[in-house]
């Protein structure tokens, strides 16, 4: 293995090769902590060396091994991860302050969709308190570890702070208990307006392990493991959420929601998605994304 010396973990990528000595290393019967000690000699950094051992993927024989990395083993293959208790396939979930309805469920890609997730009134009210405080929608830069405008998001959004009012609380703690998931373990969530034209192009939530921004974004939380997209507003025409890899689109319906898991940050998880295209009207939503520990 090649040294690859810098000032910052952020200036090492790592590479398809350093993936492939990871794995044939640990499949040798090596310890992760000798694989630490030997990355270290090499001069590669702490949150470089956690984002090298994080990225063997999940299916390899290194993945399966009693000496697999303890960040493998809390990958969301491995339980638990958030997602909605559907044993016996119910057509109703009970949340405590609300009967939401299952309306579709996929198991590959993990799709599942809610409806009467939200009322009209909370709909409407999370419309008119994110409204003053859009501004062009940005997304997380994993080459930096920061925001960037993206040409490929069109929309205009705002993130509120959790519980940040009456509204916002009484939505997350209903998310925690649908999902399974503690409130603390989630992002902030973002309301987002697409006017006509307006799209998101297909892509993935979680944040790629080879890229040098990642260390800096999971020290907030870990990585992403899930996503629930709530309709506020439906658009006349357009605008639906796409899944390329499994041919299936979802209407954006008011007050209904969609909540898609993904085991590990690979495109094997089929979670490619994407908004289509607001062709009249106006659509507006809100995102909670939902990390595996808790969100600072």
């Amino acid at each position: 293995m090649s040294s690859n010396k810098a000032t910052s973990s952020t200036s090492q990528p790592i590479s398809a090769d350093l993936r492939r000595w990871v794995i044939e290393q640990l499949g040798a019967g090596h310890s992760v902590e000798s694989l630490r000690q030997s990355m270290r000699k090499s001069g590669w950094h702490e949150d470089a060396i956690d984002v090298a051992l994080f990225a063997v993927p999940a299916d390899s024989p290194a993945a399966q091994s009693s000496v697999a990395p303890a960040s493998l083993a809390r990958q969301p293959a491995r339980s638990p991860r958030p997602g909605p208790d559907l044993e016996g396939n119910p057509a109703y979930l009970d949340v405590g302050d609300r009967r939401v309805e299952v309306l579709m469920t996929l198991q590959d890609p993990r799709v599942v969709m809610f409806g009467n997730l939200l009322s009209d009134e909370e709909c409407d009210g999370l419309i008119a308190a994110a409204d003053s405080r859009l501004s062009r929608s940005l997304t997380v830069e994993t080459k930096t570890g920061g925001e960037a405008v993206n040409q490929d998001r069109t929309s205009d959004g705002m993130f509120f702070e959790r519980g940040e009012n009456e509204i916002v609380h009484r939505i997350e703690a209903r998310i925690a208990r649908l999902l399974n998931w503690p409130v603390e373990y989630g992002e902030g969530l973002q309301v987002l307006r697409y006017r006509p034209g307006a799209q998101y192009r297909p892509h993935y939530d979680y944040f790629d392990p080879g890229e040098p921004g990642t260390p800096t974004i999971l020290r907030r939380g870990g990585q992403r493991l899930g996503t629930l997209l709530m309709y506020l507003r439906a658009p006349e025409q357009g605008g639906g959420t796409v899944f390329p890899d499994v041919g299936v689109e979802i209407a954006a319906k008011r007050g209904c929601g969609v909540f898609f898991g993904y085991d590990r940050p690979d495109p094997g998880t089929r979670s490619l998605h994407g908004g289509s295209p607001v062709l009249a009207g106006e659509k507006w939503v809100a995102t909670k994304w939902l990390r595996e520990r808790e969100f600072k």
